[in-house]
Formats: structure tokens, C-alpha cells, sequence
């Protein structure tokens, strides 16, 4: 009993002296596996990253990346990354900043990939979802599209495919579409 009454005066001492000491961050657990996640990176050279509000907010950050091969070589790609609260029970919300004509992607920047929607797992990472990205860019997926036009046209006309690719990266319209120009 006599030590319960101790423990209890040394919590309420220290709450009362935290008072006068500053402030400590509150570090979740989606922060601390997202500052993990970041720290082990091993991004390809094609790809860089960058925390538009600063270093402090690892929830919310930009991916940019430039194939070197494909259909979308000599490209610049910008995806945003927005790390829910419960990662990595949740997988992160990516989506691409410009328009782009891809099968896997959408025309509001929305991201067909398999392990952001039922293939997550907690033990997947910031890298898989990265080289996951770039997977899309050496080989566009056809038979899971979120832009079915540009997934029918690469599965029956690769060359026209190629060609609308090409199209959209220099700015020009496909399909009644305009592109802003990315080469």
C-alpha cells in the first residue's frame, strides 16, 4: 500500500513539473513506422522524393518519378503520398498530380495498383509502394484498368498506344483529352 501512495505522488510530481518543460511531440505509431519506412528507403535512381512541408510532416510527401524505359521514358511523374493515421494497417493514399495517358491511372490521378487496394499488408513498406509505381511504368497493366480506352489500345494496338503516349507527354490532346506536357 505504502508504495502504491509513492507511485501515485511520483506521477502527480511529474505532471506537475512537465508543466515547465516544453513540449514533447507526440510520436503514433503510423509515425514512427512511417519515419522507419523512410529512413530504409532505397529508391531507384530514376525516382527522388521530397517533403513539401517540411521534414517534420513525413505524412505528407511527393514521389517524382522519370522512367529511363518504356512507354513513358524521359517522362516526369509526381505522385503524391498521404499516410493515413492507421498505417500500415492502411495502405497510403497515392495519387498522380498530372494527367496522364495510362491504363493504370485515372484522369483525376487516381492509381490502379494492387497492393494499395486489396493486396496491402501491413508488412509492405513506402519502398514496395515506390517500385510499385515504377513497375506501372515499364509495364502498364491492360487487364486491371482504371482508364479502360488507353488499356483496350494497348492490349489491341500497341504502336497507337505508343504514339497516344508519345501524344500526351508533349502536351497535344488524345482522344479529345488534353495533356499538360511533361518532356
Amino acid at each position: 500500500m505504502i508504495n502504491l501512495i509513492k507511485v501515485k505522488e511520483k506521477q502527480k510530481e511529474a505532471a506537475e513539473n512537465a508543466g515547465s518543460k516544453p513540449a514533447i511531440k507526440e510520436q503514433t505509431a503510423s509515425k514512427l513506422r512511417v519515419h522507419r519506412d523512410i529512413s530504409e528507403l532505397t529508391l531507384p535512381p530514376i525516382c527522388t522524393i521530397v517533403f513539401p512541408n517540411g521534414k517534420d510532416d513525413l505524412m505528407n510527401f511527393e514521389v517524382t518519378i522519370k522512367p529511363d524505359e518504356g512507354y513513358y521514358h524521359d517522362g516526369e511523374f509526381t505522385f503524391t503520398f498521404e499516410i493515413p493515421i492507421l498505417y500500415p494497417h492502411d495502405a497510403p493514399k497515392v495519387k498522380c498530380k498530372i494527367k496522364v495517358y495510362h491504363p493504370n491511372i485515372d484522369y483525376e490521378g487516381n492509381v490502379c495498383l494492387n497492393i494499395l487496394r486489396e493486396d496491402w499488408k501491413p508488412v509492405l513498406n513506402i519502398n514496395a509502394v515506390i517500385y510499385g509505381l515504377v513497375h506501372l511504368f515499364t509495364e502498364p497493366n491492360h487487364e486491371d484498368p482504371l482508364n479502360h480506352e488507353a488499356a483496350d489500345e494497348l492490349r489491341d494496338n500497341p504502336k497507337s498506344f505508343e504514339f497516344n503516349v508519345r501524344s500526351a507527354m508533349w502536351g497535344e490532346s488524345v482522344h479529345g483529352l488534353n495533356y499538360d506536357r511533361i518532356l
